[in-house]
C-alpha cells in the first residue's frame, strides 16, 4: 500500500481529530467516526497510524552532547499550584552572558517530546527556557498522548496557570536569566501565555498559538506585548478572537496578529499531519524575532 499524504485526507479528518484531540468525542467515537472515512484503500489501522502524532521521527534538536546546549530536567516550587514541578531547563553551553527566559508552554497532554523539542529549538536561539510539566503532580507525562489528556483532565486549569506563573518567577531569578522573561505556548498553551499576560505585569512578551482568549475586563489588565498566531481552518479557537482583538483595540494594547491560510489548529506540531511547514517556519521566525526585541 502506498503511503498516505496530506492531500489525500479530507478537512473532515483534520476536524475531526481536533475533537477528539480537545474531548469533545471520546476513542470509540473518534474511531467509529474515522472509520467512515476508511474508503478508496485507506484502512482505518492506516488512517490512525498517520493522524497520530510521530515522535520518533520528528525530534529537531535532541539532546546530543556534541551540541552547544545544556538541557536537563530541574523541579522548581509551584506553592499555588501543584508544588514541586518538574521542567526541562535548556540553555547555550559556555555563554558568559546573562540570557533573557522564555517559559514554553505544552498542549492539553503534558510535557511531551514536542514541547520538550521546542523548548531546546529555543534555547538553540540564545535564550534560557523552561518546558514545564503541569502533570507533574500526577506523575509527570506518561509517554502517550492519550493518556496524558486524561491525567491533565483531572487537574484545574487554574491551579495549573499557577504552576507556568511560578516558572517564570524562577526563571526570572535563574542566576543565567537577564531578568527578562516572555512566553509561548500551544493550544492550551497559548490560553496560559495569554492569561499569563493577563497575571504578570511584569512579562517581558507573550506569544500564544491558537490559544482561548481572556474575557474584556481580563484584557484590560495586559501589559505585554503579545504576538497571536492562528491557523485559518481553526473555526474553534477563531470564533473568540474578533471579540478578543476588539478588547485589545479598546484598552490599546500592543499586540499583532497573524492567521495563516490553510492551516488547521496545531500546524506549528510538526509531529502530526496537522503540521504546515510555510505557516510553521514563519510563526516561528516571527517568534524568535518577537523576543530578541521585547526580552533584551
Amino acid at each position: 500500500m502506498k503511503p498516505i499524504k496530506k492531500e489525500d485526507i479530507s478537512q473532515e479528518v483534520y476536524d475531526l481529530y481536533d475533537d477528539y484531540a480537545h474531548n469533545k468525542i471520546d476513542r470509540r467515537q473518534f474511531v467509529e467516526k474515522l472509520s467512515l472515512f476508511a474508503i478508496g484503500g485507506l484502512t482505518l489501522p492506516s488512517l490512525l497510524s498517520f493522524i497520530s502524532p510521530n515522535y520518533k521521527d520528528s525530534v529537531l534538536v535532541d539532546n546530543d552532547p556534541a551540541l552547544a546546549l545544556d538541557s536537563d530536567y530541574i523541579h522548581y516550587n509551584s506553592p499555588q499550584g501543584g508544588g514541586a514541578i518538574k521542567g526541562l531547563l535548556s540553555k547555550p553551553k559556555d555563554v558568559d552572558t546573562k540570557l533573557p527566559g522564555v517559559i514554553v508552554v505544552h498542549e492539553n497532554r503534558g510535557l511531551n517530546p514536542y514541547i520538550e523539542d521546542v523548548g531546546r529549538r529555543t534555547a538553540l536561539e540564545g535564550f534560557i527556557s523552561l518546558a514545564p510539566d503541569a502533570l507533574t503532580p500526577l506523575g509527570g507525562y506518561p509517554g502517550n498522548d492519550d493518556d496524558g489528556r486524561a491525567l491533565q483532565r483531572k487537574r484545574d486549569k487554574n491551579e495549573m496557570l499557577e504552576d507556568f506563573i511560578a516558572a517564570y518567577n524562577h526563571l526570572k531569578s535563574h542566576e543565567a536569566c537577564n531578568g527578562h522573561v516572555g512566553v509561548v505556548g500551544f493550544c492550551f498553551g497559548g490560553w496560559i501565555s495569554n492569561m499569563m499576560a493577563v497575571k504578570i505585569p511584569t512579562l517581558g512578551a507573550a506569544v500564544p498559538f491558537y490559544g482561548g482568549q481572556p474575557t474584556a475586563e481580563e484584557t484590560s489588565r495586559i501589559k505585554a506585548p503579545l504576538m497571536l498566531q492562528f491557523g485559518e481552518l481553526d473555526t474553534r479557537v477563531n470564533a473568540g478572537w474578533p471579540d478578543y482583538e476588539s478588547a485589545l483595540k479598546k484598552y490599546n494594547k500592543t499586540y499583532e496578529a497573524y492567521i495563516y491560510p490553510g492551516a488547521n489548529h496545531g500546524f506549528h506540531n510538526n509531529t502530526t499531519p496537522r503540521y504546515d511547514e510555510t505557516a510553521a517556519k514563519l510563526a516561528w521566525t516571527r517568534t524568535i524575532n518577537f523576543f530578541k526585541k521585547h526580552l533584551v
